[in-house]
């Protein structure tokens, strides 16, 4: 159980690094959005690179939010008959979901990417459009690291799903199971 207990707090602690690191980039997102608009709306100029930036940061916040997400319990999923389960029933459905479901979803994300990505750094991919941005094989290297943390934060709940279903106590800092 001290592994588990372990590997519980080092998972939440990265993914809880990077979920503060993730609301900076979406601030940092309001600001080039509330940017192009002006300079759209006001200016009348248009730029396809800031434009790209915008969507290249969502994409970003997107993939590697996700394990943050699911750390605070907050991804989206239909909530019909699990909302009405007991403890001891979600962390069922949260286990055996996650050894079926989400690991292996993530598994398949990381080794479909891996193909995609070497071959974007291959080329050294960058925006087919004029005045778009470089570097294009940076944003999608982003994709197996996001499928990796959220399949980190899957054991996380796999763990800790297993614990509450063994009568161990259950470990602080996270919304799973609350």
């Amino acid at each position: 159980m001290r592994f588990l207990k372990s590997y519980i707090r080092v998972v939440d602690s990265l993914n809880e690094k990077i979920g503060v690191f993730v609301s900076w980039l979406t601030s940092a997102l309001v600001l080039v959005v509330c940017y192009d608009v002006f300079t759209r709306y006001f200016l009348k100029e248009s730029s396809v690179g800031i434009q790209e930036l915008e969507w290249h940061i969502f994409a970003i916040v997107f993939l590697i939010g996700a394990g943050y997400t699911l750390k605070y319990d907050r991804h989206v999923r239909v909530d019909v008959l699990y909302m009405k389960f007991s403890r001891k029933g979600k962390a069922w459905v949260n286990f055996f979901g996650s050894l079926i479901f989400l690991i292996p979803f993530c598994l398949l994300g990381i080794w479909s990417a891996k193909i995609f990505v070497i071959n974007s750094f291959i080329i050294r991919e960058s925006s087919p459009d004029p005045g778009g941005l470089p570097a294009r094989y940076l944003l999608k290297a982003v994709i197996p690291i996001g499928f990796l943390l959220l399949m980190l934060q899957g054991f996380a709940l796999a763990f800790r799903s297993l614990m509450e279903l063994l009568g161990e106590e259950p470990i602080d800092g996270s919304g799973a199971n609350e």
